[in-house]
């Protein structure tokens, strides 16, 4: 196993039920870090409660009373935090005009402002210690406009400027704070935007819809997510802070 700084660590890794969490949550621990996974539901994390290292919770980081508790609990159970991945989020697409309070509401409450609690609750710790490693999920929508997808650009963005404000202001005390940004992942939020084509209708683009393909002519898999995470979390971007690093096989042209 490589010495990167992973083996041996804490990491907590939110919306690891499934999807993007639950491969990153795979890769951090087959590194060798001890991995709290996070999510509403633990159902599809099964296979893995019983493993060593690896333990499964319970939590909804909307709530801050639940989020304070859970971070207290790995402190106490696991060891002292190094790694925070954020990755827990919700998409409600919709026009605009027709979008409903509650949909904005809940939007933000999870891709963003549950950012700012777990964040502040980890970092908090590991400001006296000196060290830490901060990686919030965000997407290339924070960037490029998108129909129908407005809040969950919106709330992306917000949750993409408050990690590098954080990593600017956590800097002096070497804690890194980065952002991935992938584009369009085989996971089950992905297939919920399918209509017709498929993946390879979105691989193709949709000029009517203002929208380019992608480049590299392949749908993401989770697990190109999770490496970048893991490169970022390590030691070999032990100089690399406040950077947002797109990973959607250049769909946005990096407008």
């Amino acid at each position: 196993m490589r010495d990167d700084g992973i083996a041996g660590a804490t990491a907590i890794v939110t919306g690891a039920g499934r999807g993007i969490g639950l491969a990153v949550a795979r890769e951090l621990h087959a590194r060798g870090a001890t991995v709290a996974a996070l999510d509403r539901s633990t159902d599809e994390l099964a296979s893995h409660i019983d493993q060593p290292r690896f333990t499964a919770i319970t939590a909804d980081v909307t709530d801050p009373d639940r989020v304070h508790e859970v971070v207290s609990q790995v402190e106490h159970d696991l060891g002292p935090i190094d790694i925070l991945v954020n990755v827990a989020g919700v998409l409600h697409p919709g026009d605009v005009v027709d979008y409903s309070d509650e949909d904005w509401e809940h939007t933000f409450a999870v891709n963003t402002t549950a950012v700012f609690t777990v964040s502040r609750a980890v970092t908090r710790l590991m400001i006296p210690r000196r060290r830490g490693v901060v990686i919030t999920v965000s997407s290339n929508a924070a960037g490029v406009p998108r129909r129908g997808m407005a809040a969950y650009a919106a709330s992306k963005a917000a949750a993409t400027m408050f990690t590098k404000c954080l990593g600017l202001e956590l800097a002096e005390y070497g804690i890194r704070c980065n952002v991935v940004a992938p584009g369009s992942t085989d996971t089950p939020m992905q297939r919920k935007l399918w209509n017709t084509g498929g993946a390879d209708a979105v691989i193709r683009g949709d000029l009517d819809d203002f929208r380019t393909g992608i480049p590299l002519g392949r749908i993401a898999e989770p697990e190109d997510i999770a490496a970048a995470v893991v490169f970022l979390a390590s030691d070999q971007a032990r100089h690399i802070t406040m950077h947002d690093l797109y990973v959607d096989g250049g769909a946005t042209l990096r407008a």
